[in-house]
Formats: structure tokens, C-alpha cells, sequence
């Protein structure tokens, strides 16, 4: 089954206590991978609890209409997998943040025929905002897009070429 939509926001949820400037850049990196951890397991109390408030989409979606989806789509697809392809982080200043992060999401359950075959799901590219409040990196806003593997970056590319050697 080839994962929808619906499977967004799980990968927009970020947070995690930090120091300084470098330290928040390292951090806002190393979530992404962790929220995909997340994701696997389908831990959606524990994402949700990255979500800022007054958390809204690009379609208008709120904090609660995107647990529901998250719920909805964990409760439709057997396994999933997600591949963190590339992260960028295109400012932080003060309390706030832009990141854009390129993934690819699949349904678990035939991840071992994807590798023999090179079906790799479908590939993501995210524009988020967070803000920082305390010491936690919150995601305020969400945007999200397909795109074909031709569309990713080229650290995404190689990052791609490490999983799926041989592509």
C-alpha cells in the first residue's frame, strides 16, 4: 500500500532542548530523523506533543485535525518507513526557524522487495516553522509536497544512493 498525504504532519513535528545557535541547528537536524522514529512506531502522543498550539497547515489544518489524520493513516497502513533524505536549515533567528527537509515515505510492509526492486515510495519535500518556547523547538507551521526524484537535492540524491545502493 502506497502511503497518501495523510501521513504528512507526522514528519513535521519537532522539538528537543538546546543551548546556542549551533547547537539548535545541529538539534533541528537530528530530530527530523528522530520524528520518523516516531512515525515508525507510531507514537502520536509523543509527536504531538512537538506540536506548537496553534499549530496550522497549509491547508488551515489545526493542531487537532492533524493528530486526527495522524491517527487515521497509523490506523490504515500496516508498517511504515521513513528515509530522512536532506535537511536544510534556511534561518533561525531569535525564537523561530525555517527548515525544509526532503523524505521518502513508504508502507513497511514490503520495505525488504523495495531494496530488490527499487520501489522506493514516495518522495516529500517539507517547509516547516518552528518557534522556540523554553527550551523546546515547536513546529508552528507546515507545508508539504510530492516530488519526483528528479525534483530532490543533491544531498538528498546521495543520502538516497546510501540507502539504495545500485540506484
Amino acid at each position: 500500500m502506497k502511503p497518501t498525504a495523510h501521513c504528512i504532519p507526522v514528519l513535521l513535528v519537532l522539538s528537543f532542548a538546546c543551548c546556542g545557535r549551533t547547537d539548535d541547528q545541529t538539534l533541528i537536524v537530528a530530530l527530523f530523523e528522530r520524528i520518523g522514529h516516531l512515525a515508525e512506531n507510531k507514537e502520536t502522543d509523543a509527536l504531538m506533543e512537538l506540536v506548537a498550539e496553534d499549530y496550522r497547515d497549509f491547508e488551515n489544518r489545526d493542531k487537532a485535525q492533524a493528530e486526527k489524520m495522524i491517527r487515521e493513516y497509523f490506523r490504515d497502513y500496516r508498517g511504515i518507513v521513513v528515509h530522512i533524505l536532506g535537511t536544510r536549515i534556511e534561518e533561525i533567528k531569535d525564537q523561530s526557524a525555517s527548515v525544509q527537509t526532503e523524505a521518502v515515505l513508504s508502507s513497511g510492509a514490503a520495505e525488504v522487495f523495495r531494496k530488490l526492486f527499487k520501489a522506493f515510495g514516495d518522495f516529500y519535500r517539507f517547509d516547516v516553522r518552528l518557534r522556540k518556547t523554553g527550551q523546546a523547538w515547536l513546529v508552528s507551521y507546515a507545508r508539504w509536497e510530492n516530488v519526483g526524484m528528479s525534483d530532490l537535492s543533491p544531498e538528498s540524491l546521495s543520502r538516497l544512493k546510501k540507502i539504495f545502493p545500485g540506484i
